[in-house]
């Protein structure tokens, strides 16, 4: 059924180590190929890949999600055929997620979105009626709720207290879930100036990759100088871009708590 599609993955990257290592369990997955998002606002990026018009389904992937089972995942598209589904997802509340939010909305660190079926109805201006504030790309998932079919598939929280581990309806591990990325290559110092509640994830992620890694019977890679030299290069050009966007954010971010504490 998937013959004559254009399937391809979409990660939105801020840490390129991170991404590679993602991307090296990537394999076995049926598609044309990768496409590293940078630079993308949390919204803007699924307007980017609305905009590759070479695509007709995309499996959005974080770089902090790591792919256990890749037939899991090609099934699981084959069932987005089949159903008339427009987006497969993980609903962003209930277990195995270390948040409550809404759970019409699934979380971008997995989905499966046909795009060429929500290309029908999409325009961008609809979504203004949308006033969540949760999380800036809520407007864009309440809209594909409302107008197309969701899968929502189950999770479950791992064993080191924070991950999320997803399965598909068949009980099989799609993809393994460590949250907090942003923290990950971060000094600890700057950790506690962003979010005070968190410490410097690398360790546990790191133990995560490893676990994925040795489900799939993979090595996972060894990165010489040349690369780390890279992957140091491209984080403080990722930083150098993201801290303007980040500030320009505040004032969102501020009227947002005053209202949650409002609320209260």
């Amino acid at each position: 059924m998937m013959k004559g599609l254009r399937i391809k993955i979409f990660s939105r990257s801020f840490d390129l180590r991170l991404y590679r290592l993602a991307a090296g369990l990537w394999g076995g997955v049926q598609c044309e190929g990768a496409v590293r998002l940078t630079d993308k606002s949390a919204d803007g990026y699924f307007y980017a890949m609305l905009r590759h018009s070479d695509c007709d389904i995309a499996i959005n992937i974080d770089e902090d999600a790591f792919v256990a089972n890749p037939e899991a995942v090609n099934d699981l598209v084959e069932l987005m055929l089949k159903e008339g589904y427009a987006n497969i997802g993980c609903a962003d509340a209930g277990e195995g997620l270390p948040r409550s939010g809404n759970p019409k909305v699934t979380n971008p660190f997995f989905n499966i979105l046909n795009l060429k079926l929500i290309r029908e109805k999409f325009n961008r201006a609809e979504l203004k009626r949308y006033t969540e504030e949760y999380e800036p790309y809520y407007p864009f998932f309440l809209w594909l709720a409302d107008h197309f079919k969701t899968l929502y598939l189950p999770a479950k929280l791992h064993a080191d207290g924070i991950s999320t581990m997803l399965y598909d309806l068949q009980g099989r591990l799609v993809c393994q879930h460590s949250w907090y990325a942003r923290f990950y290559s971060m000094p600890g110092f700057m950790v506690r100036c962003i979010q005070r509640d968190q410490g410097r994830q690398k360790a546990r992620i790191d133990a995560l990759i490893r676990e994925t890694y040795a489900m799939r019977g993979l090595s996972v890679p060894r990165f010489g100088a040349g690369a780390r030299l890279a992957f140091l290069g491209n984080r403080i050009l990722r930083w150098i871009i993201k801290i303007p966007q980040r500030i320009s954010r505040w004032p969102h971010k501020i009227k947002r708590k005053l209202k949650r504490n409002h609320e209260k």
